[in-house]
């Protein structure tokens, strides 16, 4: 099931965010001098035909190194340098927070407004606006609930489009799934939203608006949203490292459209290590990076866990420090833009390829390097688990997709089950990952302290009992938990199990039928029986191959009606239907028209795959259209 899942959610993460609980890559010699680090990134790019990365590493008093390694471009052999403009994808998503704090700051508007004051002309779905409305805030935290774009939107070439083109192109994406200020869940056209925010209140497009308040005064002097002109840019590339992407005129160009160089990158980070100012110009207030860099409205961050998601700038932890900023992702371009405060340190890193366990290996040698001879802060001392902690013990699944059509996938992979042992609270996943360990923070929250690995501050919660349930949630990425009672969970568990005996065997009997002398002693029905059992389990594996095959090339293959997405769509109803034979030659033909153990297992069979065809049916998986 997890290499099923391995293809299945690249259909909705574009605009990359690193994946909690993700397998480190190997730890690599820390550098301890520039030359070192640079032919360290060398090597790395050598071994996984990465062409570039460009590289800032700054510091609160000025930039240590600003430059690139390896190509820009593979068929010119065009080396990358510190003026190559990257595609930093969501990076792009703080620029809309830092305007929004910029009108906060002289009164124009404020987070906790509702959208609806502002924009009128971009529809949106909120069952509970009456009394929660969608707030300014929820949109730049991620928290009003609205799901992520469909792979048609992101698959859209929009060049020259306005932000209201890009929003109303399809507005499926604008509901809220569950009250807005309770969950965290990423969505790009919360971003654009709130970019019409700014538009309506400025009278600007948001492009203009930033180029002239945040690219100029910053020092951002080649960042652009669009496509450059007359500039050195990179060329993206397919994991091969050859083969390139046409140029993504992205359809929410707020959310992961800017281009921008090494020294761009170099002046913004400079920009928050000095807490907003650039120079002696304040261009926000101290104040306002303080807000960026706190959560305030999901159930984490109001139960005390102050790392997570906060204005588009979202902390995490690696090696024991806090980290600030944003990544991102486009087709062929990963990006990372991270401070430390704790260190005084911070760095940006952007390759042109689409290799994530590459881009992985990269940030961790500029981060450790970046961070050598700094101490990570001490970590909160352990306090004794509330006695309500055992309140919590039980089964819980995630209840905060990102976007509903992977909730199939993730209510079963994410299975896991909560416990209090001694001092600690265990979350045991039931289909493999790491199990975690965490001691309380004091008050509802907690923090990670695996073997080998120490989280300095809480980013978890015991969650306040809700009306709608029991909740464990993170303040981040990790998600939110809903607990659910073993009597949900192990019906459950059986009819999977029942699935994939099913699947197993008729794969396993079919060598013994097919190839050998089978036809002695048969009748037509157990031959027929057979065929369409075989014909349902070709069929899913038909579908989960044609995912497979399209992945390369998700917005071409997947985001229009190609062979790949019109193949998966008639290979999912070809296996609802061939099941449904299936179902009517085992339990409905006369009993003598099979052999009694050919039925038998044709029944046993049959009620497997039905149960694998209710299941993907319930989730809207059947006759799935990705490109409508």
């Amino acid at each position: 099931m997890k290499s099923i899942a391995r293809w299945l959610l690249p259909l909705v993460v574009l605009f990359t965010v690193p994946a909690v609980g993700a397998p480190e890559p190997p730890k690599d010699p820390v550098a301890s001098t520039l030359p070192a680090l640079q032919t360290q990134l060398q090597s790395i790019l050598d071994a996984a035909h990465v062409p570039g990365v460009s590289v800032a590493i700054v510091r609160k008093d000025g930039p240590e190194w600003v430059g690139a390694v390896g190509l820009a471009n593979v068929a010119r052999k065009e080396p990358a340098t510190a003026d190559t403009l990257f595609r930093i994808g969501s990076t792009s998503k703080a620029f809309t927070a830092l305007a929004l704090l910029q009108l906060v700051e002289q009164g124009r508007v404020s987070l906790l407004d509702p959208v609806s004051r502002y924009v009128t002309d971009i529809p949106y779905e909120n069952s509970w606006e009456a009394t929660d409305p969608v707030l300014i805030a929820d949109l730049l935290e991620h928290t009003a609930g609205w799901d992520d774009l469909k792979i048609r939107e992101f698959a859209q070439q929009a060049k020259n489009w306005t932000l209201h083109q890009g929003m109303t192109f399809d507005v499926g994406s604008h509901r809220s799934r569950w009250r807005p200020g309770t969950r965290m869940s990423y969505a790009n056209a919360g971003t654009t939203m709130a970019a019409a925010v700014v538009e309506k209140v400025t009278g600007q497009t948001l492009e203009a608006y930033v180029s002239e308040h945040l690219f100029g005064p910053i020092g951002m002097r080649t960042a652009t949203y669009f496509e450059p002109v007359n500039l050195p840019t990179t060329t993206l590339y397919h994991e091969d490292g050859r083969t390139a992407y046409p140029y993504w005129h992205i359809i929410v160009r707020p959310s992961g459209a800017i281009n921008a160089s090494a020294k761009d990158m170099a002046a913004y980070l400079a920009f928050y290590l000095n807490r907003g100012k650039v120079g002696e110009q304040a261009v926000v207030s101290s104040a306002s990076v303080d807000r960026m860099e706190v959560p305030t409205r999901s159930w984490a961050a109001k139960d005390g866990v102050s790392v997570g998601y906060g204005l588009h700038n979202y902390a995490t932890v690696a090696d024991g420090f806090v980290l600030h900023g944003h990544d991102g992702g486009v087709s062929g371009g990963l990006t990372s833009m991270t401070y430390i405060p704790s260190a005084g340190v911070g760095y940006f890193m952007s390759i042109n390829s689409a290799n994530g366990a590459a881009f992985q290996r990269l940030e961790n040698a500029i981060r450790r390097y970046a961070t050598r001879g700094s101490a990570p802060p001490a970590p909160l001392p352990a306090q004794p688990l509330p006695a309500f902690a055992k309140n919590y013990e039980g089964w819980y699944r995630p209840d905060s997709p990102r976007n509903e059509m992977m909730r199939f996938v993730e209510r079963v992979l994410g299975l896991a089950r909560m416990e209090v042992r001694g001092n600690e609270v265990v979350i045991s996943p039931l289909f493999g990952g790491e199990v975690q360990h965490y001691v309380s923070a004091g008050g509802r929250t907690l923090r990670r302290t695996d073997k080998g690995y120490e989280e300095p501050v809480a980013t978890t919660a015991l969650i306040t009992p809700q009306a709608e349930g029991v909740f464990i949630a993170s303040g981040g990425f990790g998600g939110t938990l809903r607990q659910v009672s073993a009597w949900q969970v192990v019906p459950e568990l059986i009819g999977e199990a029942w699935f994939v005996l099913a699947v197993l065997a008729i794969v396993l009997y079919a060598p013994f039928w097919v190839l050998g002398r089978w036809v002695r002693g048969s009748r037509p029905t157990d031959r027929l029986l057979r065929v369409v059992g075989l014909l349902s389990v070709l069929s899913l594996l038909g579908a989960i191959a044609f995912i497979v095959l399209g992945a390369e090339d998700m917005l071409v293959n997947l985001g229009a009606a190609t062979v790949f997405s019109v193949g998966f769509c008639a290979a999912t109803w070809l296996f609802a239907v061939s099941t449904l034979a299936m179902v009517y030659l085992a339990f409905w033909r006369p009993s003598t028209a099979a052999r009694p153990a050919v039925q038998w297992h044709g029944r046993f069979c049959a009620t497997g795959l039905l149960l694998g065809v209710a299941y993907l049916g319930y989730w809207g998986v059947i006759g799935l259209r990705t490109w409508a």
